[in-house]
């Protein structure tokens, strides 16, 4: 594979980085992608192929919490994010995920999900 794009760039990192990762049932996978105006964060059982939780900025719940100026291009949105992800699992009665970053570096808005999640107390 040649990198001719950052995108190319994105996708070799994001192979070499789940070669090594899987979810299961007890300790799923929380996967973040980041496009310019908004974020997706999945929790997924890689055994099964399922996904067990989702949370977006494009979503209509999380939407209502954001106040004005907050969004999901920026990184208050992102801990928003972090911290709905992290409440929706605990409903369903996960506290320990492995983070995969999806290629993306970690900082920024990646780096604020990581961390909201944390505090809200997932464990990873």
């Amino acid at each position: 594979m040649r990198i001719k794009t950052k995108e190319d760039r994105r996708d070799r990192i994001k192979f070499r980085i789940r070669k090594r990762m899987t979810g299961s049932a007890e300790k799923p996978r929380l996967s973040v992608f980041r496009s310019v105006s908004h974020i997706y964060v999945q929790v997924i059982d890689d055994v099964n192929g399922q996904t067990i939780a989702s949370a977006s900025s494009a979503d209509p719940k999380v939407k209502g919490q954001m106040a004005k100026g907050v969004a999901g291009g920026n990184i208050k949105g992102a801990e928003i994010i972090g911290t709905s992800i992290a409440e929706r699992l605990k409903e369903k009665g996960i506290t320990k995920v492995v983070f995969d970053r999806n290629g993306f570096l970690y900082h920024g808005r990646v780096r604020a999900v990581a961390e909201a999640a944390r505090s809200a107390g997932l464990e990873f």
